[in-house]
């Protein structure tokens, strides 16, 4: 079957894609999906985030900034409803997303395209290191950019101070 990235779609190492013939397997417009995640002639909505090594079966469809935990095995024909969190081995909807948790997988996802386009304009061939160099220089990304659950502890400090 086909396999159809749209605009800002997001496809992390080691993934696969694929489906029966005649099928389509679609990511949507900023669809995210997470390292070693499958998606198996499935649909994953606008804004959506697929989980690291989780796995999207024939005929699932994931609504619209739906989030599916990592590891989770989402079964043939679900019909994940927009804007929840599902999990689990089979994946059921856990509950509705907040709209931090939203903003947090937009910035993400965002990150990730913005580290795209700097990598495509200042890429250039370089000779191999022997070794690394000490005090080489780390990528720089704002420090805005965490883990949620860094951002949750960092906000229910403050509500505690």
């Amino acid at each position: 079957g086909r396999l159809v990235l749209q605009a800002g779609a997001n496809v992390q190492d080691t993934c696969v894609m694929h489906g029966f013939p005649g099928t389509d397997t679609v990511i949507e417009h900023d669809g995210h999906i997470g390292h070693g995640a499958v998606l198996h002639g499935c649909r994953i909505g606008r804004n959506a985030l697929v989980g690291m090594n989780a796995v999207i079966m024939d005929n699932a469809t994931i609504g619209e900034s739906a989030i599916v935990a990592a590891s989770s095995f989402v079964k043939a024909g679900m019909e994940v409803p927009p804007r929840v969190l599902v999990a689990g081995v089979p994946a059921k909807v856990m509950r509705a997303l907040s709209a931090q948790e939203i903003q947090w997988k937009s910035e993400g996802t965002q990150t990730y395209k913005d580290l795209a386009v700097r990598s495509l304009n200042t890429m250039r061939e370089v000779p191999a290191l022997a070794e690394v160099e000490p005090g080489r220089k780390r990528l720089e990304i704002s420090a805005e950019v965490k883990p949620l659950i860094e951002r949750k502890q960092a906000q229910a400090k403050a509500a505690g101070d």
